[in-house]
């Protein structure tokens, strides 16, 4: 695979999430499929932890931070996600909402860990919103009398996921600065099936239809998702092409609705792309100053559809790091 191709390869890869959300629950319950996607996820991040000789964590302490950001990053997050799709949010309309999560981030950061906004990330942040607002609006009003209208309820937990990942994303980077990326990620892996279980015998039925498609679904979601994003990021890390990556990110809510257009038919109303025009305009001024900080770090708050922000958080200094000792979440 030539080097320059990794980045796009692995923001296409990660835009597939809310297809793969919306496919899948043809078949079973969203979050009982997570759970069957986590508990296959984490026997396959125990062996290839195993294989490669990965490092886990020492101390009960860390091994708790690890299982409470998966809980928040991956359990909460894709549970509200997937939950919201399964109950008719349009994908394209979820992975727009997505791009609520870097700024909920910048938003809240000054409080939460001293990051000051400056006036051109206040901006990006009123740009994000309203283009966010102008993109649901029309189906959450049932302004268009050709849509089909949004329930406000799975609306509102599709937000929620976006909070719940923020929060994570956040709490991720007070605790989890070091560590190994592998160990970490198999952790994070257990923390979201202690919250999904859970959820998935009080709110489904726990349908399942074993079928060809079903396990297709589940292999993209482990396979394709959940390990695909680890090898190709640690790839990037090694070449250090992490900050490419991070400046594809804003493509993830386009591509996620253009594909949700194409596999499902789901209308491209003029609100959604000028909405989504406007967020992504929003998030790229939200995080400028953090790609040319004081310190010369460059980082990306953004998460698209699962990215959580430490993807591409002080760039250079991941990028001088030895493989395997940044620690980071994956979809």
């Amino acid at each position: 695979m030539p080097a320059r191709l990794a980045p796009a390869i692995f923001v296409l890869l990660w835009s597939t999430g809310w297809v793969v959300a919306k496919y899948a629950a043809i078949f079973a319950d969203p979050l009982t499929f997570l759970a069957l996607r986590y508990s296959f996820a984490i026997l396959l991040f125990i062996g290839f932890c195993l294989l490669s000789g990965a490092r886990w964590p020492r101390s009960a302490t860390a091994i708790g931070h690890a299982v409470v950001s998966g809980i928040f990053l991956h359990g909460l997050y894709l549970g509200a996600v997937w939950w919201a799709i399964g109950q008719g949010v349009p994908a394209a309309i979820s992975g727009i909402i997505a791009g609520l999560q870097p700024l909920m981030t910048a938003a809240v950061a000054p409080w939460l860990i001293g990051e000051k906004l400056a006036g051109q990330q206040k901006l990006g942040l009123i740009l994000g919103f309203c283009g966010i607002a102008l993109a649901v609006a029309p189906k959450m009003l049932a302004i268009d009398a050709a849509a089909t209208p949004i329930h406000l309820l799975p609306l509102a937990v599709n937000v929620l996921g976006m909070a719940a990942v923020t929060y994570g994303t956040l709490y991720q980077k007070r605790y989890l600065q070091t560590g190994d990326i592998r160990s970490i990620a198999a952790l994070q892996y257990v923390g979201a099936l202690l919250v999904t279980i859970p959820l998935a015998l009080m709110l489904e039925d726990l349908r399942v239809t074993w079928n060809i498609e079903l396990v297709a679904a589940l292999a993209w979601s482990v396979l394709g998702l959940s390990m695909g994003a680890i090898a190709l990021l640690l790839y990037l890390i090694r070449r250090g092409q992490v900050s490419r990556a991070a400046s594809l990110i804003y493509l993830v809510p386009p591509l996620a609705a253009g594909e949700a257009a194409l596999f499902f038919g789901e209308a491209l109303t003029w609100p959604m792309i000028i909405g989504t025009v406007i967020a992504v305009t929003g998030v790229y001024l939200t995080n400028r100053k953090a790609a040319g900080g004081d310190s010369g770090e460059r980082a990306c708050k953004g998460n698209a559809g699962g990215l959580t922000s430490s993807m591409a958080r002080c760039t250079r200094r991941i990028e001088r790091a030895p493989s395997g000792v940044v620690g980071r979440n994956f979809p």
